[in-house]
C-alpha cells in the first residue's frame, strides 16, 4: 500500500509533514485504570491551565490554526480536532473513556497539541493519499453526520475520504476488532523532523505497552512525501 501527499499541498505550506505510526497484531480492550486514570488527571490540569490561557497560547492550536487557514478553511467555525477537545475540557466536559486504541489516541493529541487520527486498515481500500478537499469532498463522521471537507486536509483511498484532522470517519474507526491500524499525526510545521520521530516513537512505545503487537514509523514531508506501508 502507497501512501503520499498530494504535491499541491507543498505549495501551500512548504513545511508541511504527516507522521505516520503503523500498528499490527495489536489487542484493543476497555482502557487499562492506569490510562483512564492519567486521562482524567490530565484533563484537570489542562481544565485548570485554560482558565489562566488562551487557546492560541498554545503553540499546536496557534500552528494549526495558522494552516487552517492556509488552506482555505475558517478555524473559528471548522476547528481541529485538539481545539475542539480542549474547547470541551475548558467547559469541564471531560472526554469519557471509549477504548484502549481511541482514548490513548486522544491522549497523544492533547499532549502534543496537534490533531491525531487512528484508522482500521481492514475498512479501508488500495493506496491513501492526502489531498485538500473540495466541494464534494465528505465522509459520514464518527458522530453520525456527513462531514464535508471543503479547504480541509481530507486522508483518501480508493473508495473515499476517511479521515481528516477535524472528524473522522464512521468507516475507518477503530473497534475492539481492530488488529491494524494507522495513526496519522498531523505535525506542527515548525517541529523538526529529528522532534517528530522522538514523538512517534514515545507514541509507538506506549501504545505497544497497553495494545502489544508491534509498530514502524514513518514521516511524510516536502523531501520524502510518499512511502509503502506493508
Amino acid at each position: 500500500m502507497k501512501i503520499s501527499i498530494e504535491p499541491s499541498i507543498f505549495k501551500i505550506d512548504e513545511r508541511f509533514k504527516i507522521g505516520i505510526n503503523h500498528y499490527t497484531k495489536f489487542v484493543v480492550s476497555q482502557s487499562p485504570q492506569m490510562l483512564k486514570g492519567r486521562m482524567h488527571l490530565y484533563q484537570e490540569h489542562l481544565f485548570f491551565d485554560l482558565q489562566d490561557k488562551r487557546l492560541t497560547d498554545y503553540q499546536g492550536i496557534f500552528e494549526w490554526r495558522a494552516l487552517w487557514k492556509k488552506f482555505g478553511s475558517d478555524p473559528g467555525r471548522y476547528r481541529p480536532s485538539m481545539e475542539a477537545m480542549m474547547r470541551r475540557i475548558r467547559n469541564q466536559n471531560y472526554l469519557q473513556p471509549v477504548n484502549s486504541a481511541v482514548d490513548l489516541n486522544n491522549f497523544f493529541s492533547l499532549q502534543y497539541e496537534i490533531p491525531i487520527g487512528i484508522y482500521d486498515l481492514s475498512h479501508g481500500v488500495g493506496d491513501i493519499k492526502f489531498v485538500c478537499g473540495g466541494p464534494e469532498t465528505m465522509h459520514k463522521g464518527i458522530n453520525g453526520q456527513e462531514i464535508y471537507l471543503n479547504g480541509i486536509l481530507s486522508i483518501e483511498d480508493e473508495i473515499g475520504s476517511f479521515g481528516s484532522p477535524f472528524v473522522d470517519s464512521l468507516r475507518t474507526s477503530v473497534s475492539e476488532n481492530t488488529d491494524n491500524a494507522l495513526q496519522i499525526f498531523f505535525l506542527k510545521p515548525s517541529i523538526s523532523n529529528l522532534d517528530a520521530e522522538k514523538l512517534m516513537n514515545s507514541a509507538g512505545k506506549m501504545f505497544a505497552q497497553v495494545n502489544g503487537g508491534s509498530y514502524s514509523t514513518v514521516i511524510l514531508d516536502i523531501e520524502y512525501s510518499q512511502a509503502l506501508i506493508n
